[in-house]
């Protein structure tokens, strides 16, 4: 089996997908003869012509307006940003036109608005954003964040096929970080279903995204002392896999969620709500997050590392919770 990386995979993912259906396309900013800022595309204008790989102006709005109009006519684009931040430039388009269309007129909107987010990689507060949590506020909207290759490749055919808008986003430090074996053909992963990457019985880290690395790092260190943590992956926010959350708390009882967005009002808030108002009795201690500081993503990298979550951040957390 062929070993890709995490980029790797999400090409192979589009790249499958466009030679099954016709009706696939991909837009956005420089994806075509520049082959997209991070080579996602590279080839596929050779591939599939300027009709299924289309260039287009920077213009955010323009691009997701079209890939709407598009959908509501038969196809399935999927929208690249650039950089995830740019999608602030289209967020009209997507939540208040993309979100509410099969409320309103009950057509599907089967797009797709994928692209690298977060930050650990000097791109500074223009470039870093890990924009989630606004789009699982919005009803509509399906939210995905893959932390490994072959979840990245199959999750993002299931995006494409989805009849719904899927934001998909996908953590730029780890487009060539990491590698896994895969066969060479894909298969979806269903939307919606968390995975346990490490079975514990001490305590359950819930993580997504890059954050899911962290917490696996800081758990190989803990089994030295003594503690043995489970690693829950989220993998699609929206729709949540509450019940795998659920039952991972009930079985270790102490939680500790983590993930790369700032801490105020991030997602990791509506998994700590959800596991106060239904699994309280089983927890021996507070549950305790773990984010970005609330402020923007810093352009030096020893600011940058200060900002963002890191292992020992998580190590000094668990052996609190432990100790509780």
């Amino acid at each position: 089996m062929p070993q890709l990386t995490y980029l790797e995979a999400i090409s192979d993912a589009l790249r499958q997908e466009m030679r099954r259906d016709p009706t696939v396309f991909l837009l956005g900013e420089d994806i075509g003869v520049y082959g997209g800022a991070f080579k996602v595309t590279k080839g596929f204008l050779a591939e599939f012509g300027p009709a299924r790989v289309l260039d287009t102006p920077v213009s955010e709005a323009a691009i997701i307006g079209a890939a709407i109009g598009a959908a509501l006519n038969g196809l399935r684009p999927v929208v690249e940003m650039q950089y995830m931040d740019f999608v602030t430039n289209g967020f009209n388009q997507l939540v208040n036109v993309a979100a509410t269309i099969a409320y309103r007129w009950s057509i599907p909107v089967p797009i797709v608005v994928r692209g690298p987010a977060g930050g650990g990689v000097g791109a500074g507060p223009f470039h870093s954003r890990n924009p989630e949590a606004w789009f699982a506020h919005t009803p509509g909207l399906k939210v995905v964040y893959p932390a490994f290759p072959a979840d990245a490749r199959g999750l993002l055919i299931s995006a494409i096929r989805d009849p719904n808008p899927v934001v998909f986003l996908e953590h730029k430090g780890l487009y060539r970080k990491l590698r896994q074996e895969l066969p060479e053909e894909a298969e979806p992963i269903p939307l919606g279903h968390a995975q346990c990457v490490r079975r514990g019985t001490d305590l359950t880290v819930i993580a997504y995204g890059s954050a899911v690395h962290i917490g696996l790092q800081a758990a190989e260190r803990l089994a030295d002392e003594g503690i043995d943590v489970e690693v829950l992956d989220v993998r699609t926010l929206i729709p949540l896999d509450e019940a795998a959350l659920l039952e991972s708390v009930r079985r270790t009882n102490r939680v500790l969620i983590v993930h790369e967005a700032n801490l105020t009002c991030g997602f990791g808030a509506e998994i700590a709500a959800r596991i106060a108002e239904k699994a309280f009795s089983f927890l021996d201690a507070p549950v305790v997050r773990i984010a970005a500081a609330d402020v923007p993503t810093p352009f030096a990298p020893p600011l940058e590392q200060a900002v963002l979550p890191s292992v020992e951040q998580v190590l000094r957390a668990a052996r609190q919770l432990v100790r509780f």
